[in-house]
């Protein structure tokens, strides 16, 4: 499954592209067996052999992939492995790597400057990075087979809107697997210069889609899209990008903006990913918020708190207001990122699905293991 896994790895349009590429003192040495204690079996499956023709795509949104690792396999057979949870040394690591974050926040007047206008660092990246736009993410129908549906020939009208970090990474593929005369793209992204490169690009038809700047978390509409007009909205590693206290109102545009019954395709970071365990010292906003080295912002998310924000409920409900040290406040933190406990008059969105993608990369040469965590989920309007 490498051909899954590197397309996976592939979509993150954001300053972690190359983290798995990478190795770590944070890695866990495996021990090899020794020659002539291997398990062998008398028939490979297909899906563990090295036989390109086995190389099989996920079928289904939610399996991840067929590769799991059972007990005795040698972890170096393959160059990666799914369903994998990390083990208790990694598991040791990462939360001692949490508590020197903690101990080591970004200063209040970085976190106020990081804060104050978070575009101009995306503006920055895509200026940098270009050359990243507009690869053909060949999983993405795949994992969400209502594109099937609304770029199908005979699917009639219909509207898709992209919302993104980097918003046209996968706008475009849609765009070359598309035989729905009827079909219109909007993407949209609050970097000025994502859009630019959208509009330049070769592919860029003014006929079939339209790219904008909009900051889903503003208090208007994305220009040329009226409320409950989209079928199907695309939010690919975006939603991270976003302060918690920004939550609340991008759920509540996207509702606005969906037919009802249309559905959210997402995915984003999950907690004890890579790229957050290797943050070092400076870099910790909030809990499971950061800032990386080029000044964008990330966020990592529980499978729970994902399931509360899409239903409607923005923020931690806690019976006291006692912070995560065990003290409590008088009141609350005006420069804080985390959201008071609010909860919508009525439930937004169903969820569907909601999944954790737990992968392990291998370094067979190196005798290394890095472990991803990545959310997806399906989310219908009410």
């Amino acid at each position: 499954m490498t051909a899954t896994l590197a397309a996976a790895v592939e979509v993150v349009p954001s300053p972690d592209l190359e983290l798995a590429e990478k190795t770590s003192a944070l890695t866990v040495q495996e021990t090899i067996p020794e020659t002539g204690t291997e398990t062998t079996t008398g028939q490979i499956p297909p899906h563990r052999s090295h036989d390109p023709q086995y190389n099989m795509k996920r079928t289904d949104p939610f399996m991840f992939g067929s590769r799991y690792l059972d007990e005795g396999d040698d972890v170096f057979e393959f160059n990666a492995w799914d369903h994998v949870e990390t083990d208790d040394a990694y598991k040791e690591y990462s939360e001692q790597q949490f508590a020197m974050q903690r101990a080591s926040p970004v200063s209040d007047f970085d976190k106020n400057r990081f804060n104050s206008d978070p575009a101009r660092f995306w503006n920055l990246f895509y200026k940098n990075n270009t050359a990243n736009f507009f690869k053909n993410r060949k999983w993405l129908q795949q994992e969400f087979p209502v594109l099937h549906t609304v770029t199908a020939e005979d699917a009639g009208p219909k509207i898709v809107l992209e919302v993104g970090a980097g918003a046209g990474n996968t706008a475009f593929p849609i765009l070359a697997h598309n035989k729905n005369p009827k079909l219109r793209l909007h993407a949209c992204d609050f970097s000025k210069k994502a859009v630019e490169v959208m509009r330049s690009h070769a592919e860029y038809n003014t006929e079939l889609m339209q790219a904008d700047v909009w900051d889903v978390a503003s208090e208007e509409l994305p220009p040329g899209v009226e409320e409950n007009t989209v079928d199907v909205v695309l939010m690919i590693f975006i939603f991270s990008a976003l302060s918690p206290l920004q939550w609340e109102r991008a759920v509540r545009n996207i509702h606005r903006v969906l037919k009802p019954g249309g559905e959210v395709c997402f995915r984003d970071y999950g907690r004890g990913d890579l790229a957050q365990v290797r943050f070092k010292k400076g870099r910790y906003l909030e809990e499971n918020f950061y800032i990386r080295g080029d000044g964008t912002r990330v966020y990592f998310f529980e499978k729970e708190e994902l399931a509360r924000i899409w239903s409607g409920v923005f923020g931690e409900e806690t019976s006291d207001s006692e912070d995560k040290d065990g003290t409590s406040e008088a009141t609350p933190d005006p420069d804080s990122q985390e959201p008071s406990a609010i909860k919508a008059e009525s439930p937004l969105f169903d969820i569907e699905e909601l999944g954790v993608d737990r992968r392990m990369l291998v370094n067979r040469a190196k005798k290394l293991k890095m472990y991803r965590c990545w959310m997806q989920g399906r989310f219908r309007k009410k």
